[in-house]
């Protein structure tokens, strides 16, 4: 069965997995990158896909609500996997407006140009799909007790960022009660691993440790953190496309929860292992600064039922994963130097300025 899907985001660190898993599995279907090109967005993430006759790249704004319905009118498009958001909190706390934008407008232009073009169809929702990728914050926080975010738990986002997400994955279930339409949304943990936007915290430490810069870590490192490896969360992201029952919430975790500290010390240790460092020996560079306002304590997801209902688990253990990553950026460089100095937004900017 052949399918033309939008993936929006796809420049971006999960959203450009999403995109390669899907390109390469699948060459019968078309796969629509749509993205923006902010500073996350990097089309050296798929350099290896973008050839392949089955990829369409389009850059795109998920708010352009006109742009979007031409472009699903165009391609006759029987799917959208949704990842385009901006997702920093940092960046949220100095400007929610654009968060607001992008997670919540960006997702009702989306939502409204789908509804739109598929009630135009004879066949309507049938054999179509919204899937919407959402985050563990807009659950709030959790004291150190065991306890786990369930699909259930009480939305009690405390971040611009995770306001924002809450919002938009609120538009998403609407859109199911009110219009029927077939949509899915996933909660899913911490993505760490190749392609991350190094403003985050292990891609910057491992850059900041190979240039022996300091390592800022709020407060005292004390806040815990779920951590799932970006090509896991691919993976779940497939099955539950494919498999996942409509009007569904199906939380995505590794079961795999770290203190910020404790990462640190271990992103330290490989990092001058892999080196040929002394092990440890730049964890002189840890500082402590003042913690984020509303830096919440404590994430962890209870992935259960998507391991229950679709058969779905986590394949790497952390400490695996985070030797495939240090190794991956360490034999990056000109990756990271390239994403780290802005000159890829420079020339995308002059590439698209000329068309």
């Amino acid at each position: 069965m052949s399918r033309n899907i939008i993936i929006t985001g796809g420049a971006g660190f999960i959203g450009s997995h999403v995109v390669r898993l899907f390109v390469n599995k699948y060459p019968e279907y078309k796969i629509i990158n749509l993205d923006k090109l902010t500073y996350a967005g990097n089309l050296a993430n798929l350099c290896d896909v973008e050839q392949k006759p089955n990829y369409k790249f389009v850059r795109m704004d998920i708010c352009d609500y006109e742009g979007v319905l031409h472009l699903m009118q165009e391609e006759q498009v029987d799917g959208i996997i949704h990842l385009a958001a901006e997702s920093h909190v940092d960046r949220s706390i100095k400007d929610p407006f654009t968060f607001a934008r992008t997670n919540v407008m960006g997702t009702l232009a989306l939502l409204q140009a789908a509804k739109t073009y598929w009630d135009s169809l004879p066949e309507k929702y049938e054999g179509k799909r919204f899937y919407h990728i959402s985050t563990d914050e807009v659950y709030g926080a959790l004291q150190m007790d065991g306890t786990l975010f369930t699909e259930d738990t009480k939305y009690q986002p405390h971040s611009p960022y995770s306001a924002a997400k809450a919002s938009s994955d609120h538009f998403v279930r609407a859109y199911h009660d009110t219009y029927g339409m077939p949509t899915i949304v996933t909660n899913c943990s911490n993505n760490y691993g190749p392609y991350q936007f190094p403003e985050k915290l292990i891609p910057l430490f491992i850059n900041n440790i190979r240039h022996r810069r300091p390592l800022p870590v709020y407060g005292k490192g004390q806040n815990v953190r779920d951590w799932l490896y970006v090509e896991d969360h691919a993976r779940a992201i497939d099955t539950i496309f494919h498999r996942g029952n409509v009007a569904e919430t199906y939380n995505i975790g590794g079961f795999n929860e770290w203190k910020n500290i404790d990462i640190v010390r271990l992103l330290v240790a490989t990092t001058d292992r892999l080196l040929g460092r002394p092990e440890g020996a730049d964890e002189d560079l840890i500082t402590y600064v003042t913690d984020r306002a509303g830096h919440d304590l404590r994430y962890a997801i209870d992935s259960r039922k998507l391991q229950r209902e679709l058969g779905w688990e986590p394949s790497l253990q952390f400490e695996e994963g985070i030797e495939k990553t240090v190794r991956w950026y360490l034999d990056n460089q000109e990756w990271l130097d390239n994403v780290t100095s802005g000159e890829y937004e420079k020339y995308y900017e002059n590439m698209y300025s000329k068309r």
